[in-house]
């Protein structure tokens, strides 16, 4: 069965909903520019209230190492998560925990442009100029055709709805599926029956 992340969580209701609806991890954005931005300290009252065994992600974008271990010990995250410009080399600074390398696409992407990352996971999502993630839009999945020989979790973002994610996995079958800003009421705060429904359809297959 395929597993859901929900991202930009910025409120304990959302957390416990998106839960409560079979989520599997929950991603919360230390990047002050994202609309969905959250300060370590809200995360870790938010987290701190969650069931046991909740997989936490932390997302950052061009952040320093310091910085990132900082906020990955203070909040005990599962997973972090790098979508700006990291390079491979700063990608293992973190073997102690699972990284997943973010990869913004254009058009279809080169297995070797991605093999060289020693991470956990693979996410792909959207590309937009001086946008990091978090823009609602699709890319062609199909792009995708022959990454999922390569042995790696993979994810999937970039534009994911309830009314889209059935055909997207159908069209590449990945292991997991993130959505964020198109379950929305507005930036930062998550719209209940699109969740439901998300959620829903993506562990239908």
């Amino acid at each position: 069965m395929v597993k859901v992340k929900i991202c930009g969580i910025t409120n304990l209701e959302d957390a416990l909903y998106s839960l409560e609806q079979g989520a599997d991890a929950l991603g919360f954005v230390f990047y002050k520019k994202s609309p969905r931005y959250i300060k370590p300290e809200q995360a870790k009252a938010i987290i701190k209230k969650l069931p046991r065994g909740v997989k936490k992600v932390g997302v950052f974008v061009n952040a320093k190492e310091a910085s990132i271990k900082k906020i990955a010990a203070s909040l005990r995250l599962d997973i972090l998560q790098f979508h700006g410009n990291e390079s491979r080399v700063f990608c293992r600074k973190f073997r102690r925990f699972k990284v997943i390398k973010a990869f913004r696409l254009k058009d279809k992407i080169s297995p070797v442009d991605i093999t060289d990352y020693e991470v956990w996971a693979y996410l792909f999502d959207t590309y937009a100029k001086n946008k990091f993630g978090g823009t609602g839009k699709q890319f062609n999945y199909s792009c995708l055709s022959g990454l999922g020989a390569l042995g790696k979790t993979i994810f999937l973002a970039g534009g994911l709805n309830q009314r889209n994610v059935s055909k997207a996995l159908k069209l590449f079958p990945a292991s997991w599926v993130d959505a964020s800003s198109s379950l929305e009421k507005y930036p930062g705060k998550k719209d209940k029956a699109k969740l439901k429904k998300f959620i829903k359809n993506a562990k239908a297959l």
